[in-house]
């Protein structure tokens, strides 16, 4: 086994050849990572480990020798790839034990949704001797704590995320706030920005970046640009405290560019202000094929001002669903500020509302030409005064769903910019 010198920290591992495939999202780490600021615990490294013994064997003693809590998520089902207990008690030569309650407990879960128990499902009641049981309100699975060697601590959970978050609610933060000799408070605020790139951001706020208390670290996503500030204190107050006045100056120095923060939206924030207005907005579609409409129904209460939307991908139903001229489409083309302005009027005509956000373009990867070419985007907000159409080219290197995406993100912050001026 190497040689390491144990401090003070914790690590997480998630098991499962899955993740490593990219089959499935690795989600759990972020959510415990976030968990574990809020407790204020250190917290400098995570893996990710394939479901193979050997392998998890060597990773679980290694980080026996580099940190006193190891956080596991994965591979506690019943089937055999499901290695996590067996490697923990092998790793430390621990026999497992069967636990007749947890059993107990899985029959009748199972039995009371219609579903046979097997010797499979028994597997899931084993656990390292002297390891005490966190019960799965949600599954099967139970989760474990165990302390297989002094200074060093196990806790392991279910890789479903619904499981793993209600088990580490009701018993392990429990005992961490107990056992794990807690001192000071990490927390954090995500502000989101749109309309500026990640490097001009970084060089606006170049003197707030290098702070060491609160930190601040840029994130670039397709069309949006995110801050996370983070600060560490001996309590609550203290951290916001030192967040707060951070905070005001970023977004005294970016105005509009920030948008929102945390789980915020550019559809939420846009709903939010058409709802203080009390106007509501109508949509009409062409190559975002229903993605904007998707965007905005996915905030809840949209249904208060959204009131719904046409796709119309062909130059026919542009004609007959929202009256767009014959000889317009002809003359200009589908993919024209002229066609877009005719959209937008006619679906705030047909359908009725204070505002209309209508989208044409070339999503790709076929279809444009030099006068055209793929990326070439129309979006156009019409109100009772006026229409504003704009012109974007994206380029044809986002791929298809990526011009789409960016397509909706301007025509909602052109509308969101529009209402914050009382237009």
């Amino acid at each position: 086994m190497k040689s390491f010198k144990r401090k003070k920290n914790v690590e997480i591992l998630c098991i499962g050849t899955e993740l490593l495939l990219g089959n499935i999202l690795n989600g759990n780490s972020r959510w415990i990572a976030e968990e574990l600021a809020a407790l204020g615990m250190p917290h400098f490294r995570q893996g990710v480990v394939g479901d193979n013994m050997e392998r998890l064997k060597e990773a679980i003693l290694e980080c026996s020798e580099r940190c006193n809590i190891l956080i596991t998520t994965g591979g506690l089902g019943p089937t055999p790839d499901d290695l996590t207990t067996e490697a923990m008690a092998q790793a430390f030569g621990v026999k497992l034990q069967i636990i007749e309650e947890v059993k107990q407990d899985i029959k009748e879960k199972l039995t009371s949704k219609g579903k046979s128990y097997s010797l499979n499902n028994e597997k899931q009641a084993l656990v390292p001797e002297g390891s005490k049981i966190m019960p799965n309100s949600n599954g099967t699975a139970p989760g474990i704590i165990w302390n297989p060697i002094p200074g060093f601590t196990i806790i392991s959970f279910p890789g479903v995320p619904s499981e793993m978050k209600k088990m580490w609610s009701q018993s392990a933060l429990p005992w961490l706030e107990k056992n794990a000799n807690l001192q000071g408070t990490i927390a954090s605020k995500l502000l989101r920005f749109t309309g500026i790139a990640e490097s001009k951001l970084a060089e606006d706020l170049s003197d707030l970046l290098h702070q060491s208390n609160p930190t601040i670290a840029p994130y670039a996503e397709l069309g949006e640009v995110k801050l996370r500030v983070t600060a560490k204190a001996s309590n609550a107050e203290e951290v916001e405290q030192l967040m707060n006045p951070c905070i005001t100056k970023i977004r005294e120095r970016t105005k509009t560019l920030c948008y929102g923060s945390e789980q915020d939206s550019l559809a939420s924030v846009v709903i939010d202000l058409l709802r203080k207005k009390n106007e509501k907005l109508v949509i009409a579609e062409s190559c975002t094929g229903g993605g904007l409409g998707a965007a905005l129904t996915a905030v809840p209460g949209a249904s208060d001002v959204f009131l719904g939307g046409v796709i119309t991908y062909s130059n026919d139903l542009k004609q007959k669903l929202l009256g767009v001229n014959k000889e317009l489409l002809q003359k200009h083309g589908a993919v024209s500020a002229q066609v877009a302005e005719a959209m937008a009027k006619g679906v705030k005509e047909k359908l009725g509302a204070d505002w209309a956000i209508a989208i044409t373009g070339l999503a790709g990867p076929l279809g444009g030409n030099n006068k055209k070419p793929v990326g070439l985007v129309f979006c156009c907000i019409a109100n009772r005064k006026f229409c504003s159409t704009k012109k974007e080219l994206f380029g044809n290197y986002h791929g298809r769903a990526g011009i789409q995406h960016l397509s909706i993100v301007r025509s909602l912050d052109e509308l969101r910019l529009l209402l914050l001026s009382g237009s």
